[in-house]
């Protein structure tokens, strides 16, 4: 699944770790920092831990930087992965730095658990609800962004969405990705989580699969409201198919925790995480019993419109 779960050597203790490494997507090289910090983090959080006892920086610097954009962007993004990992509650040691074709940035995140501290990703049951944390359409806004300096491109959409309505969406997009997910992982013991996963690459409905396919029994999670970005939606139809973000494929960057809980439990949550957050969650499906696991949306799911608190 998302990280890899090691016992140790010393009884009662395991050693949760990923990496994870992505090209730049927004313009602001501190945010983009917080973003590659935040999106390794997150893989840790959905064992439902909010330990991180130590990262590593992953770098690759473009060798066709000047040496001022060298001496410039270089430790702006790693003064904004360090933010990051501050409010984490973690610190930097150390990584690995080296000269590459194009930008990359990326870490390694390790937490050292008691079994009682994290939640494994394989106890979904039939009558749970699916939670997300964060809205989609994190492509689509970063794409959109782009096409504003790109008149071709933007020709296509601009008759669905005004530049403002583009540069709010960025950002939040931007905000988002760069938002831990450690207050939904804080949360999930105390509501007895049954399994997680971050939303990434795969979008809302590959890693929805991933995690249905993994479970102990044989269950199916039912998509039935996708929460987006404002305008996003829109955005996507007038693409065509090209982004895939009502069919589930959308690939999100740091996204929020997929998270499947006993439906006594969700208001709980849900009101929690707000007041931790200040941002809200949705109920966005049903796990069910079937002989054939793995995940749809269904036809035609309510589409919630998440509106921007940028402006």
């Amino acid at each position: 699944m998302d990280s890899a779960l090691i016992p140790l050597s010393i009884p009662g203790l395991n050693l949760i770790q990923t990496t994870d490494f992505f090209y730049p997507l927004v313009d602001d090289p501190f945010m983009q920092g917080r973003i590659a910090a935040a999106n390794v983090l997150s893989d840790l959080y959905a064992m439902g831990t909010t330990k991180c006892d130590n990262l590593l920086m992953l770098l690759g610097i473009p060798k066709k930087f000047s040496e001022k954009q060298r001496d410039v962007v270089v430790p702006l993004v790693i003064k904004g992965f360090k933010d990051a990992a501050d409010e984490a509650g973690s610190q930097v040691t150390g990584g690995q730095t080296v000269i590459n074709p194009w930008f990359l940035v990326g870490g390694v995140a390790t937490a050292v658990c008691h079994k009682d501290e994290f939640v494994m990703p394989d106890k979904a049951q039939a009558g749970d609800v699916l939670i997300l944390t964060k809205p989609l359409g994190t492509q689509i806004a970063v794409n959109a962004h782009q096409w504003l300096e790109e008149p071709d491109r933007w020709q296509k959409i601009k008759d669905v969405v005004t530049e403002e309505e583009v540069e709010c969406a960025y950002q939040e997009a931007m905000f988002n990705m760069a938002s831990l997910n450690k207050n939904a992982a804080s949360l999930m013991l105390k509501f007895n989580s049954h399994a997680a996963t971050d939303v990434t690459g795969f979008g809302i409905l590959g890693h929805a699969n991933n995690l249905a396919t993994h479970q102990s029994q044989k269950l199916k999670f039912v998509i039935d409201r996708l929460p987006i970005i404002a305008k996003m939606t829109d955005t996507a139809k007038a693409c065509g198919i090209k982004f895939q973000l009502l069919q589930g494929y959308s690939a999100e960057t740091s996204g929020g925790l997929l998270i499947a809980m006993p439906a006594a439990d969700a208001d709980g949550f849900l009101r929690e995480f707000e007041q931790l957050s200040g941002n809200s969650a949705w109920i966005i499906g049903s796990v069910e019993s079937t002989t054939e696991p793995g995940a749809v949306i269904t036809d035609g799911p309510q589409i919630i419109e998440v509106k921007t608190k940028i402006h």
